[in-house]
C-alpha cells in the first residue's frame, strides 16, 4: 500500500514508480520524484536526488504507480448527475425535446445545480478529473460545489436565446455570468468561459457579444457545434449557411474556439479550424450514445487541429470517466480510419490533459507535471495482476487500465483522494447532505416526466 504522511511539511515528494510529464523531453520517467511546496510543483528529479536534497520532506511512495497530470474535462454539464439515466435511447432531437428540456425547465434550480454538481465532483475526481469546464445554468451553484469539493472548475458563462429559471435572455445570462465573474475573481481554483449554448439557440447578435466579449476579456469561448446531421440540415434551411460558417462570419472561428462535438465537418471546415487555430472538444461516448456519429479525429489531427477530451453530461452518457473516453477516442480513430498508429495512447492522454488546459486557457498552470504549474496530480496502481507485463505504463492505463486503478488525487497539492477514498472533510459534509436529498429530485423527476422515474 501507499505510504502517506501523517502531516505535510514544507515540501512533500511523491516518488511513483513511473512520472509520465506529458512535454517535452522522455514521455516516461522512472526513477524519478516530484517535489511539491506551496502548492505547485517545485522540481521533477531523480529520487535519490530528491531525498539528498530534501531530507525531512514528507514523502509519498507509490512503488507500482504511474503518475499523471491531472485530467482535464473540456467539456461537461455537471448538474446534469440528477438526470442520470432519465432520457436513454432517445436521438439527441428527442433527447432534448421529450426529455431533457421538460425535465430541465421543472428543475433547474440553484438548489438543483448545486447538488448535482456535487455528485459530478465526487465523481470526477475519484476517476482523476481535477479541472472541469462546464456548461449549465445557475453556474454560481456548480462554482461553489466545485469549492467544496476541490476541484479546478472553468465556468461556462452561458447565452441562450429562450428564457429559463435562471435568465430571461442573452443580455440577462451574460450579465449575470459576468458578475459572478467579478465575485469569484480571487478563487484561484475558478476560472471563467463564454459558453453559448449552440448555433440553434443563440441568436447572431449573441453570438457578436460573445465575440466582443472574448477578444476584451480574453476568455475562451466553449459552444457545441456541428453535433448531428440533422442539426446541420435544419441550420442551413433556416440561416443560409452551415454552422461553423456563420460562426466564422460572426467572427468566433479562432484560437479562443473550443468547437464541442465537431462530428460532421468537411474538409473545408477541418482546414478552417486548423489554419484559425481552434481546438474540438471530443466527446466519443455521447456521440455514440445519442447516435450523433463518429468525430473525424484522424483528419483532424492530420490537419493540426487541437483535440481535447469531454464526458459531456451524464444525461448523455451515464459516466463521468475520461480515461474510459480516452481509450474509446483512440479506438475510434483507429477503426474510423484504418489507421492502427493514429491518435496512440501516448497522444490520447496528452488530449485528456495538456491539450484540453490549453484550449481553456491553462496550458501555463495545469496540464502536464513541470515545475511552477500546480501540483494537480493523479497516481493509478498498475500493480494488479490483471495489468501484468507493463511494457508501456501510458498504453497500459489507456489501454488496460481505468479510473478504477485511480488511488489519489491531488489538486494544487492538497491531497483530495488518499487511497481511493475522499478525505477532506468538507467535501465528505457536503455528499452526506447532497445525497440525504437525492431522493427528492428523484421523486420530482418522475413527476414530470414518469418514463424517466
Amino acid at each position: 500500500m501507499p505510504e502517506h504522511p501523517a502531516a505535510a511539511a514544507d515540501t512533500t515528494l511523491i516518488v511513483p514508480r513511473w512520472i509520465a510529464p506529458i512535454g517535452p523531453g522522455p514521455a516516461v520517467l522512472t526513477g524519478h520524484a516530484v517535489a511539491v511546496r506551496d502548492g505547485r510543483i517545485a522540481a521533477v528529479l531523480p529520487a535519490d536526488e530528491a531525498a539528498r536534497r530534501h531530507p525531512d520532506a514528507d514523502a509519498v511512495h507509490l512503488p507500482g504507480h504511474l503518475l499523471i497530470p491531472g485530467l482535464v474535462n473540456l467539456h461537461t454539464h455537471a448538474a446534469m448527475s440528477l438526470l442520470r439515466g432519465a432520457a436513454d435511447d432517445l436521438p439527441l432531437e428527442r433527447w432534448l425535446r421529450e426529455r431533457i428540456w421538460p425535465l430541465e425547465a421543472g428543475l433547474v434550480s440553484d438548489a438543483f445545480v448545486h447538488d448535482g454538481t456535487v455528485l459530478a465532483c465526487r465523481e470526477m475526481l475519484r476517476g482523476g478529473i481535477t479541472t472541469f469546464s462546464d456548461m449549465y445554468f445557475f453556474p454560481e451553484a456548480a462554482a461553489r460545489a466545485a469549492l467544496s469539493m476541490g476541484l479546478r472548475m472553468v465556468a461556462g458563462i452561458v447565452v441562450f436565446d429562450f428564457p429559463s429559471a435562471y435568465g430571461s435572455g442573452p443580455g440577462d445570462y451574460i450579465a449575470k455570468g459576468l458578475a459572478l465573474r467579478d465575485t469569484l475573481r480571487h478563487e484561484p481554483t475558478v476560472t471563467f468561459a463564454l459558453a453559448p449554448h449552440a448555433p440553434y439557440t443563440v441568436s447572431d447578435d449573441a453570438f457578436r457579444e460573445v465575440a466582443k466579449l472574448s477578444a476584451e476579456l480574453q476568455l475562451p469561448v466553449h459552444v457545441h457545434v456541428h453535433e448531428t446531421a440533422k442539426e446541420i440540415v435544419e441550420h442551413e434551411a433556416r440561416h443560409g449557411l452551415r454552422p461553423l460558417a456563420r460562426l466564422e462570419r460572426l467572427g468566433l472561428v479562432g484560437p479562443e474556439l473550443i468547437a464541442v462535438h465537431a462530428v460532421h465537418l468537411a474538409d473545408t471546415e477541418i482546414r478552417m479550424l486548423a489554419e484559425r487555430g481552434a481546438t474540438v472538444g471530443h466527446c466519443p461516448h455521447s456521440n455514440l450514445k445519442l447516435g450523433s456519429g463518429v468525430a473525424p479525429i484522424a483528419r483532424l489531427l492530420e490537419a493540426g487541429v487541437p483535440v481535447g477530451l469531454g464526458t459531456d453530461g451524464s444525461a448523455s452518457n451515464n459516466r463521468l470517466d475520461l480515461l474510459l473516453e480516452a481509450r474509446t477516442a483512440s479506438l475510434l480513430a483507429k477503426g474510423s480510419s484504418g489507421d492502427a498508429a493514429v491518435f496512440g495512447a501516448h497522444r490520447a492522454l496528452r488530449a485528456a490533459t495538456l491539450d484540453g488546459a490549453n484550449a481553456l486557457g491553462l496550458g501555463d498552470a495545469i496540464g502536464s507535471i513541470a515545475p511552477g504549474k500546480w501540483a494537480d496530480l493523479v497516481a493509478i496502481d498498475l500493480s494488479e495482476p490483471d495489468l501484468q507485463p507493463v511494457h508501456d505504463p501510458i498504453a497500459q492505463l489507456i489501454f488496460a487500465g481505468g479510473r478504477e486503478q485511480v488511488t489519489d488525487v491531488w489538486v494544487a497539492g492538497e491531497p483530495v483522494v488518499v487511497r481511493r477514498q475522499m478525505v477532506a472533510k468538507r467535501a465528505l459534509d457536503t455528499v452526506s447532505d447532497v445525497l440525504a436529498r437525492y431522493v427528492v429530485w428523484h421523486n420530482r423527476l418522475g413527476k414530470i416526466v414518469p418514463e424517466a422515474a
